[in-house]
């Protein structure tokens, strides 16, 4: 009896003590990228009990006699170690999520050799990387799944809620805001979701998507939905540089690695049987473009399976606060370590750390994955360029059950919300009226159904001829027609009273290739404005900015043109075109009486011209009609020829005209990115100025980059020329040496631009070269010579101002014409 009731009473006390167990779980984050930290540190506090998280950063501890004191330390390299407290439940399990804030990964690290373990490592890593590469392979194909999404954060509800004009959107903030985080809570505003099929040829390199599925909130256009696909959004760790935005980063794998990084190997680990090194590097100096963060290295093939990247602080990126991009392989074939998953995130704040702001979220993944296989190679012969996004017919109708059945992950709560979402803000009327007056402060352009009004900064200018002049433009819309576009202003003049305008008519025949014609009359001044991007005089931000001491010319142009235009999916561009035009110098230009008639009236031409322009693999970010160029990976030439037919429409000269001009923009490894323009041409005849090569100049303070900033409009007639403009942005460049610079994030860069021109002596003596006119304005001619400008000056002033400092050096201005010698000019921009 005494033994039994012993045995009865010990197996209480133990059942009493297996009752006082409480289990706790959880998963250890990245608090950035959301990611799994994988073998952190999970430790009860002033004990030894503790253990590391699993390969996908689970935990799970047993623990007995908990208080309401006790907490969990929790610790990993490059991530600042936090104190989390147990919750003092009655339940015996509890869940716990731990977001770690990374911290920096070489503030402990103590270098005592140059050839440490880490550096061994990633000597290793590097021999064998044309091994791991996957573009090492003739072809592969994947089916991907790409899902990008856009949150405001730092974003205070109540504040926005009593907000009288956003009051009526409350609703949102209710149903949609994000509150996991109490600290940090975010609003979901836009999805977007893409499924293709894409396939790579490395010998001859051709590249092929086919989007199955495209799905974006409240975004139909079409060349948006094809950049959001997975053509242009990979980033291979193996380069040697890794692209953010318009920069190139130095990757931590690259050839040269260890002239930009310090590395360490603070521990190994086991998964799955595989033993893994944990690779942690650090950029050696501040101010460069390199990344902090670790990666794990597969110990036999010594393949990267996670690469955790991020920007540095004193990284020279505007407006990104936090910037991670992650990247896992996985075993294929049980041989071959293949990109499974991507991410990139990245916090935008452009009025300061603490305010509101922006953040994007892209995750893509890669499955059904084929290497050197015939059907790719079948699927890429049906290019009809290297390089092809397609958009099959009803990818953006499919249904809710396929995207249910094919997506890669299932969308979060907050991701499913925002579908919702804005079909709800797309019904509201108020809704819509702030979209609209946002878009027109935006792009300048308001539509009124069939009609549009803009742009809104053509509205009002002055000059001395016509003193205040107002605009009107106005246009048809998509609602009139998707084919032809008719579009036009009227200007009027309060000193010289009298109307100005243009019409223009626009018709697409096909949009891939582009097949266009366009007519247009003109009956204007001549505004300076040469180029889409360059800015002419006839706007409302130029009023106070023309050099006061040079004389204003002003040259009246009568024009009626017509051109057709077709491209090819080579990247040809065809175009024919016939133009009349009709000159009337009104001041400081030579009078129309002394040009003589002939066969036509004086200062009267009819030309019919021919343009060929290559652009391979050109990118266009498109409107129905408008569409800006993203560039294309090769250089640009453009051939030009035409010709004047006297006698036709009164026109009085007969000529030829050919040019010829290349451009490209190319990186610099370490140093930036260079651009450069080299051009040249001749014309035959006997001809006035504005048929003459008239070398553009600027005459206000903004900095143009296509003309010389230190040239005056009409100063230089030339009938054979020859030219370069050369402009290095280097980056930080030397600001990086000092900290206030540094943290400035000023950037450097410099320019050269030079021209070779002659004139023929029947052309100086036609235009009277060297001759005083009104105003002191008087033509000339490099006669053989050089004109040459260079510069240098600061970038990103308060992230969107640039000042360039710009020396003329040849020829010489005259000793009345000091102003030339030397000059400031102002510009801005919004750039990364």
């Amino acid at each position: 009896m005494k033994y039994s009731f012993l045995l009865v009473l010990l197996c209480v006390a133990g059942i009493s003590a297996f009752s006082q167990v409480k289990v706790i779980t959880g998963i250890v984050k990245d608090s950035h990228s959301d990611e799994p930290i994988p073998f952190a540190s999970v430790v009860l506090k002033n004990t030894n009990t503790g253990k590391l998280t699993d390969s996908a950063g689970n935990f799970t501890l047993h623990l007995t006699a908990i208080t309401s004191a006790d907490s969990l330390l929790i610790s990993y390299v490059g991530y600042n170690s936090i104190t989390a407290p147990i919750p003092n439940t009655n339940t015996d399990t509890v869940f716990l999520t731990i977001q770690l804030e990374r911290g920096s990964a070489g503030k402990e690290v103590v270098v005592k050799s140059k050839y440490g373990r880490g550096w061994i490592l990633w000597r290793k890593v590097v021999r064998q990387k044309p091994v791991n590469d996957r573009y090492r392979f003739e072809n592969f194909g994947y089916e991907l799944y790409n899902k990008l999404e856009i949150d405001l954060n730092r974003f205070n509800k109540e504040k926005f809620k009593n907000i009288r004009p956003l009051k009526p959107f409350g609703f949102i903030m209710d149903q949609n805001i994000d509150s996991t985080s109490e600290e940090k809570p975010f609003l979901p505003v836009f999805l977007t979701e893409t499924i293709s099929n894409y396939y790579f040829q490395k010998t001859p390199l051709r590249r092929r998507e086919e989007i199955k599925a495209s799905r974006t909130s409240g975004l139909k256009n079409e060349s948006v939905q094809k950049l959001l696909g997975g053509m242009d959004q990979n980033i291979n760790v193996y380069n040697n540089y890794i692209p953010v935005f318009d920069k190139r980063f130095i990757s931590p794998i690259s050839d040269n690695g260890d002239a930009f990084y310090n590395y360490r190997v603070p521990d190994t680990q086991y998964v799955a049987g595989k033993r893994f090194f944990h690779l942690v590097f650090s950029p050696k100096r501040k101010g460069e473009n390199t990344f902090e963060g670790d990666c794990w290295i597969h110990d036999t093939t010594f393949a990267v399976q996670k690469m955790n990247l991020r920007l540095s602080k004193e990284a020279n990126v505007n407006y990104v606060e936090k910037l991670s991009i992650v990247q896992e392989y996985k075993l294929v074939n049980d041989s071959v370590w293949f990109l499974a998953k991507d991410k990139f995130i990245m916090d935008v704040s452009a009025i300061g750390k603490q305010k509101f702001g922006v953040t994007g979220r892209k995750t893509t993944t890669y499955k059904d994955i084929l290497i050197n296989s015939g059907t790719v190679w079948e699927k890429l012969q049906k290019n009809k360029k290297l390089e092809e996004t397609i958009l099959l017919a009803g990818s953006t109708e499919q249904p809710e059950t396929y995207w249910t059945e094919s997506r890669h992950e299932d969308l979060a709560k907050n991701e499913k919300a925002i579908y919702n979402m804005i079909d709800t803000l797309q019904n509201m009327p108020l809704f819509k009226r702030y979209s609209d007056i946002a878009n027109f402060l935006a792009t300048g352009y308001k539509a009124f159904g069939s009609f549009e009004y803009g742009p809104w900064f053509n509205v009002m200018s002055s000059n001395i001829v016509e003193g205040f002049r107002t605009r009107l433009d106005i246009g048809t819309s998509t609602n009139f027609s998707k084919t032809w576009w008719l579009r036009g202003y009227l200007a009027y003049g309060f000193t010289d009273k009298k109307f100005k305008g243009r019409a223009e008519i626009t018709h697409l025949f096909k949009r891939d290739p582009r097949v266009r014609l366009y007519m247009s009359y003109t009956n204007d001044y001549d505004n300076g404005q040469r180029y889409y991007d360059e800015v002419g005089t006839d706007n409302v931000f130029t009023l106070a900015a023309r050099k006061s001491q040079v004389p204003i010319k002003f040259l009246h142009v009568e024009q009626q043109r017509i051109e057709f235009s077709k491209e090819t999916h080579a990247g040809f561009t065809f175009e024919i075109s016939a133009t009349r035009k009709k000159f009337n110098p009104i001041r400081s230009l030579p009078d129309k009486s002394i040009y003589p008639d002939g066969t036509g009236e004086a200062l009267n031409n009819t030309e019919v011209g021919f343009r060929i322009r290559y652009a391979y693999l050109e990118r266009f970010l498109e409107g129905t009609f408008l569409r800006s160029s993203l560039g294309s990976p090769y250089p640009i030439a453009e051939l030009k020829y035409s010709r004047g037919f006297p006698g036709f429409l009164k026109s009085n000269y007969q000529y030829h005209r050919v040019s010829l001009s290349v451009h490209d923009y190319f990186k610099v490894a370490n140093y930036g990115e260079l651009y450069y323009n080299v051009y040249g041409g001749k014309v035959y005849g006997t001809l006035p100025f504005p048929l003459l090569e008239m070398h553009p100049g600027n005459e206000i303070f903004y900095y143009n980059k296509y003309a010389f900033n230190l040239m005056n409009r009409f100063e230089y007639l030339s009938d054979e020329y020859a030219g370069i403009n050369l402009e290095h942005n280097i980056g930080n460049g030397m600001f990086r040496w000092l900290a206030p610079t540094r943290k400035l994030k000023f950037r450097q860069f410099w320019t050269a631009k030079m021209l070779w021109g002659s004139l023929s002596e029947a052309n100086r003596s036609f235009n009277q070269v060297g001759t005083v006119f009104d105003r002191g304005h008087q033509f000339q001619s490099l006669n053989g010579k050089t004109y040459m400008e260079v510069g240098t000056g600061v970038d990103n002033i308060f992230r969107v101002l640039r000042f360039d400092f710009v020396w003329r050096l040849l020829p010489q201005p005259l000793p009345q014409e000091q102003y030339k010698r030397f000059g400031i000019f102002g510009s801005f921009r919004l750039q990364f």
